[in-house]
This record gives C-alpha cells, structure tokens and sequence, in this order.
C-alpha cells in the first residue's frame, strides 16, 4: 500500500522548513494542504512558498486556480490522490503540507460529500439564475426542493446556496472518498505565547511587504467577498478596509485576532485526530532528527 507522511500543525508554526528538510531527506514531493495557496495572485497573505524556498523539492496545489474560481474540499481529494498516485509510481514520497483541517480529515479518514459530485453544467445554470433573479429566487427552489437543507443553509451565501441546491437536485454522481494508503501523521507544536508572538509579527511582515497592494490589485481585477479567495484570512480583512469597513489599526487588529483563532482551531483540530505523532520545534534540529528517525523507521519497517 501506498505511503504517505503528512506534516501538519497551526499556522506560522514552520511547516514549510519542515517538511522541505523531510523530502530532501526522503526523496519526497510535496503536496499543499492550503485552500489559500491554491489560487494564483494570493501570495503575501498565504504565506506562499517561493521558488528559492522550495530549494528544487517539486510542489503541488500551488496556483492552480485563478482567483475568481472555486476549489472544494472534493475537488481537493480528487487532485490530491492522482498527485500520490504520480509522485509515488514514479519512486518518490507523497508529502502532504498544510493546515488546512477538513482536507486533512478527507483524506485520512474518508468523506460524505453531501451524496454527489459537483455538477459543473447544473452549476452554470445556477449561476446565471442568480445572476438574473438574485439570492432570493435560488433560496426559494431550494425550500421547495428540501426545506431541512433550506434551513441549514444561509441564503447570502451564494457559494453554499447553489452546492446545496445542486445536492437537492440530485446533480452528479453519489460520491464517498476511501482511504486507500497508509499515512503516518506529523503534528508540529510550539509554545502557545510564542506562536502568537510569531503570528503578530507575521501579519506586520506581511503588510510591509505589500499585503495591501496585493488586495487592491485583486480588487480592481473585480474579486470582492463574494469569491471564495476572497474570504481567506488575510484577504478579508484588507478588502474590508478597502472597502471603507473600518480603519487600518482596526484592519490591522483584526488580522492578529483572527489569524491567533485559526491557529487554536487548528490545534483543537488537531487533537480530535488519532495517531497523530506530536513533535515540539522549538528546537529545529532536535525536531528534524526525531521525525527523520520516525519516519525512516515506519518507511522501512
């Protein structure tokens, strides 16, 4: 059966470092686990890898999409399990990177997807009806199609709106992803007080580095919070402030905040999953020897 190392853990705790000096080690190929970094044009706020960072180490599910497109956590699946496929049939490791929680879950543990395929063609269609007739006319076809999801679902929404209604429609096929590969888990950790302390500074780096500009120049290409990019931390907040939401301290306030909660929802995520092996990195060399022992242990047992 097929392998795979994930290397996990919140945001700003060094993922990137890890898992590079991992595949140097390992032969590997790395596939991001980020629903951010899928899209081209959103870089600063993502944290994006760079070409230097990568250090020759192949890169996956990094800008894919333009920023005006949807990624689901199924589309995600599908993606991720060719890319294991390809990276090991040609000899190497799948190494899967991110934060992002429920493509982590999906992959490892298998996932409902609401009982079908996304229907692109019946997607189209939507779109145009909400385009013409607005929120309102789709929200009403779906109270009639199925009141109980109509009332779970927020009808300003419009991306969870027309998944809904493509499920009430019948849309595509029954779908349900199996795990078929064995995985071994690798939550990184560090002190709390110091992980903030990294994210506060993270969020004034990546201002100085053009967080803003990079929000306007997405803006004037006509992405607004209705697309789902648009919605990250990071992004939200700036486009708010753009948009004359509040003030820079506040925009600014906010970016912390809501980048300190991700990073506590991904622990608590984290420790809802089993066989997790968690390694503290607060020292990096101690941390990359632990988990190359770890690792090369469970390849080649």
């Amino acid at each position: 059966m097929t392998k795979v190392v994930f290397i996990l853990g919140p945001t700003g705790v060094g993922k990137t470092k890890m898992s590079i000096s991992l595949a140097k080690k390992f032969d590997g190929e790395i596939v991001s686990a980020d629903s951010v970094q899928v899209f081209k044009g959103l870089n600063i706020g993502s944290a994006k890898i760079t070409k230097n960072e990568m250090q020759g180490v192949k890169h996956y599910a990094i800008d894919i999409l333009e920023p005006d497109e949807e990624f689901s956590v199924f589309d995600f699946v599908q993606y991720t399990k060719q890319k294991i496929e390809e990276i090991s049939a040609r000899g190497k490791l799948p190494i899967i990177v991110g934060g992002t929680g429920l493509y982590v879950k999906a992959l490892t543990q298998g996932y409902d997807f609401g009982g079908t395929n996304p229907d692109k063609n019946l997607r189209k269609k939507l779109e145009k009806i909400a385009q013409e007739k607005g929120n309102d006319h789709l929200f009403e076809l779906l109270k009639e199609k199925n009141p109980a999801m109509a009332e779970k679902t927020d009808k300003h929404n419009i991306v969870r709106l027309i998944r809904a209604l493509e499920i009430a429609l019948g849309g595509g096929e029954k779908s349900k992803n199996d795990v078929n590969f064995e995985f071994f888990l690798v939550a990184l950790t560090r002190n709390r007080e110091k992980l903030y302390e990294i994210i506060n500074d993270r969020v004034d780096k990546m201002l100085k580095d053009g967080l803003i500009e990079e929000v306007e120049q997405l803006k004037k290409r006509g992405l607004s919070e209705k697309n789902q990019s648009m919605r990250a931390i990071g992004y939200k907040e700036v486009l708010a402030f753009l948009n004359g939401e509040y003030d820079r301290e506040r925009m600014v306030e906010l970016l912390k905040q809501h980048s300190r909660n991700f990073a506590k929802r991904q622990m608590t995520f984290l420790r809802g999953m089993n066989d997790v092996h968690y390694v503290d990195v607060e020292n990096f060399e101690e941390a990359e020897k632990k988990l190359t022992k770890q690792i090369g242990d469970w390849l080649y047992e």
